[in-house]
């Protein structure tokens, strides 16, 4: 086993057999979250992986080629690293994921270019079957739960009811970030949707699990100023009624907040 320290010359590695994961093992890669679905036994796998302090190397390979390099790292390594690595899981059981991560502890520790998405790679995926370009609300039957619960946004723009739904975090969140359209959904951990219509962000509140709490804030926690057109508000009370009346047929906790 190569340290990630002598990881630099891929020329010089040789390949092990079996690998830790196979093609066989993954489900699905979504080429914008950088997760991966695993087999049952794959995620088990890595579970049990002995993974230390100073990380365990990997490498990305089509047809034993090598295209990348990275390590396996542990959450409670203090030490940082400045390549992809996979974040060893702290326990077994669904929803058997496993993501590349641009360096440790987060990403301001990672230089250079971003390697995940090499085109030969994508393009052995694709012809696995197994590549995903992004998921879709329709495409996910449930929603990651969330620490801090989620946030959830309304506004009124050209007279349409605009929604989005985004993971909770302690940061204040931008108002561009807010009113984006371009959705992204993790099986494991960020979202953030944007929606038109009280109908359908009852859809997307129904693909949330039982006990999540949404906190509904009347504007974004934010100094910036809206763009024009846009004006950050709850809508009519009969509206929030319909709409926190299908989040209790869910099971959820919706909070609605002026602040």
């Amino acid at each position: 086993m190569f340290p990630p320290t002598r990881m630099q010359a891929l020329s010089h590695i040789d390949i092990e057999e079996p690998p830790v994961i196979s093609a066989q093992d993954i489900v699905s890669y979504n080429a914008q979250t950088h997760e991966m679905k695993l087999t049952a036994s794959a995620y088990e796998r890595i579970v049990k992986l002995e993974v230390p302090v100073r990380g365990r190397s990997f490498v990305v390979c089509v047809d034993r080629a090598p295209v990348y390099w990275g390590a396996f790292w542990t959450p409670v390594s203090s030490i940082s690293f400045d390549g992809v690595t996979i974040w060893k899981p702290y326990k077994s059981g669904e929803p058997y994921i496993v993501s590349l991560e641009l360096g440790y502890p987060s990403q301001s520790f990672y230089g250079g270019d971003d390697p995940r998405n090499n085109p030969v790679i994508l393009k052995s995926l694709e012809q696995a079957g197994k590549l995903i370009n992004k998921l879709t609300i329709s495409q996910v039957e449930k929603l990651p739960r969330s620490m801090k619960g989620y946030e959830l946004y309304s506004w009124q723009k050209d007279n349409q009811l605009h929604f989005t739904l985004i993971t909770g975090t302690n940061r204040n969140k931008a108002v561009e970030e807010i009113t984006s359209s371009d959705d992204v959904i993790s099986e494991s951990s960020w979202v953030r949707i944007h929606v038109i219509g009280a109908d359908t962000i009852k859809t997307v509140l129904g693909k949330l699990q039982g006990g999540e709490d949404i906190f509904w804030l009347a504007a974004p926690r934010s100094d910036q100023t809206p763009p024009d057109k846009i004006d950050f508000a709850l809508p009519p009370q009969e509206t929030i009624d319909t709409i926190k009346e299908q989040a209790g047929r869910s099971g959820l906790n919706l909070h609605t907040t002026l602040n």
